[in-house]
């Protein structure tokens, strides 16, 4: 044994030291891992953190990412802010990622705690995840959203129509109009929502910022007064917040094609592009929020969620027809209470524009 040590002694020596060298290399590796710094050109706050690090020869420790001209940097970009949980629309620059999940945004809190430099107790120690008050209005805006949809008088009038139009036909009987109605409401679900994959996706491409959130929120108010208005003058100035008149005729008689339950599912993708004018607005509204604050996973839930809520009534108008309700006790109603539709849409779309913005 000692003299196989002996004629290996340079060889055993000579592995200890790479060995030794390798695991010194890991830990230096591990100590100066860069950390990475997202800056915009023009930004002035950008331009103070960058001159502290200048100063205080951080440049080996932190990387500095420019994202407004430099599109792999644009998109590592958003994958930092979705990993830190911060909405798109609040993730302002500078902003440093100090561990996986963990972003600090805004030069103050960066440069102290560059200051401090033990970068793993402080990253345990400050690490936050921002504008969580963001976050959390997201639920209640979607459902106040959906919530505006589905009081719409015109998703309403479109079903009531279909409804009186397969009782008026022979042999139609109650389970004929459970079937059809609800392969209607079916289409209608699955359109909206690929309209609203659709949507979210155009929108998600746009680099969001504060800003966007501000328009959507004075546009949720602006569709607010405009059904406020429908309330207190109802047509005036021309329009409603309804389906367009010249719209109803073709409208009734795509309706009044149908005869069977997958008639009435392959219709409804026909009569949701009519119903877009109508409804449009608050789904916009709702979708901009999402693809500003909601990663793709959580926006579709959150698509589910207020598509669901959207046409609950409808399926609860189809649940009455079947039970022995008709149909043009509905339409009474609709006609009667069709500005008190108005009123509580304008109520629910300027709250939701207001919860937007403060």
């Amino acid at each position: 044994m000692l003299s196989y040590l002996k004629k290996n002694l340079g060889n055993i020596i000579l592995i200890s030291i790479l060995t030794l060298l390798v695991g010194v290399g890991g830990v230096v590796k591990a100590k100066t891992q860069r950390l990475s710094l997202f800056v915009e050109k023009g930004c002035p706050h950008c331009a103070k953190v960058e001159e502290f690090i200048r100063k205080n020869n951080l440049e080996k420790e932190v990387e500095i990412k420019e994202i407004r001209f430099n599109n792999s940097n644009r998109q590592e970009f958003i994958r930092v802010v979705g990993e830190c949980g911060i909405p798109l629309s609040q993730a302002g620059v500078p902003l440093l990622e100090i561990k996986k999940g963990g972003c600090l945004v805004g030069d103050r809190d960066i440069t102290r705690f560059l200051e401090k430099r033990n970068i793993e107790e402080v990253a345990k120690e400050e690490a936050t995840t921002p504008h969580r008050g963001m976050t959390k209005i997201t639920l209640p805006a979607v459902v106040l959203g959906a919530a505006v949809d589905a009081i719409n008088p015109c998703a309403f009038a479109v079903l009531i129509v279909l409804m009186m139009t397969v009782l008026a036909q022979e042999r139609s009987s109650r389970k004929e109009v459970l079937s059809t109605g609800f392969s209607f409401i079916l289409s209608i679900f699955i359109s909206y929502f690929l309209m609203g994959i659709g949507i979210y996706k155009a929108l998600a491409t746009l680099r969001s910022s504060v800003v966007v959130i501000r328009v959507l929120g004075i546009l949720a108010i602006i569709l607010g007064v405009l059904n406020l208005k429908d309330y207190f003058y109802y047509g005036g100035f021309g329009f409603k917040m309804e389906v367009p008149d010249f719209m109803r005729p073709r409208l009734r008689k795509i309706i009044n094609s149908v005869t069977s339950p997958l008639g009435a599912f392959l219709v409804g993708f026909g009569v949701s592009l009519f119903l877009l004018p109508c409804t449009s607005g608050p789904y916009v509204v709702i979708l901009g929020m999402l693809s500003s604050k909601e990663v793709f996973r959580s926006a579709l839930a959150y698509l589910i969620l207020y598509n669901l809520i959207f046409i609950s009534p409808m399926v609860a108008i189809v649940g009455l027809v079947y039970k022995g309700a008709g149909p043009s006790n509905f339409e009474k109603m609709r006609q009667k209470n069709l500005r008190v539709l108005h009123l509580f849409a304008a109520i629910l779309m300027i709250f939701l524009g207001l919860l937007i913005l403060y």
